[in-house]
């Protein structure tokens, strides 16, 4: 056995490739999901219940002894007009894909920080450095996961933890039939966020395939040595990243809106 490996939201898309991945390879990888699964060492996790985080970590740890390598995958999306959204789909998101991740990382890095190693790999996204038009609270999560993931990595690196982001960018997964979709306002928008949303969603339907992505996940989880901050997927979604870097502010949101909100 290679190492031990916790994943969350494992039981589809990049998490359940990235899972028979790494297995494939001799890692065994603790999947913990809100989902029920036959996978054998799958554990019936909802990533916001902090004591329930705990006590799923605490009994691998009993089982095993360490946790090598933690992978935040779990995460949804909403979609709507951001003037729209309602105040609890907004919390709801946020308590998933950022304090979700925060509960795992408060569980497992004590243990980390005493075995003097360990790996963090935290799924973020290509959205959290191009904030998408009526994708806001997504992009928002996603921008908080880099944010985490830059002031963590500096915390913890004396204590030989490793933490770093991956940023995919359109794949071909469930992601988008699970996304919770809202066209409120749309009549006042003129009709942009359905047109946003749809022009979003052939993206993503005609996207690279959730094994392509794994295998950056994999590779940024398992490599020797140290990690960067974040590694984008792809060779257009890097180009995108680094244009983020060299455009003026006001040129990349133009072609975000010509994009995504026109």
């Amino acid at each position: 056995m290679k190492g031990i490996v916790i994943l969350t939201g494992g039981t589809s898309g990049i998490g359940l490739a990235t899972a028979k991945q790494l297995e494939a390879m001799g890692y065994r990888v603790y999947e913990f999901s809100r989902r029920a699964s036959d996978a054998p060492d799958h554990m019936r996790v909802d990533v916001t219940d902090e004591a329930a985080v705990r006590a799923a970590v605490d009994e691998v740890i009993a089982r095993e002894g360490r946790v090598d390598i933690l992978i935040n995958n779990a995460g949804f999306g909403i979609s709507g007009a951001m003037e729209f959204t309602t105040s609890e789909d907004a919390h709801r998101l946020m308590e998933v894909n950022l304090f979700g991740m925060d509960n795992m990382i408060r569980a497992v890095l004590p243990h980390m920080r005493r075995a003097g190693r360990g790996r963090i790999v935290n799924l973020s996204s290509v959205a959290g450095v191009f904030a998408i038009p009526f994708q806001a609270w997504y992009s928002i999560s996603k921008a908080s996961v880099r944010a985490l993931t830059m002031a963590l990595a500096n915390e913890v690196a004396p204590y030989g933890v490793q933490v770093t982001s991956v940023l995919p960018g359109d794949i071909r997964t469930g992601f988008t039939t699970a996304r919770k979709k809202s066209d409120a306002g749309d009549q006042e928008y003129g009709g942009r966020i359905a047109r946003s949303v749809a022009r979003m969603e052939k993206d993503e339907q005609n996207g690279m395939s959730p094994e392509a992505a794994a295998r950056t996940v994999v590779r940024v989880a398992t490599k020797p040595g140290g990690v960067k901050p974040y590694y984008t997927i792809g060779f257009t979604y890097k180009c995108l990243v680094f244009l983020d870097r060299v455009l003026p502010c006001g040129l990349a949101r133009r072609l975000l809106y010509l994009l995504y909100a026109k």
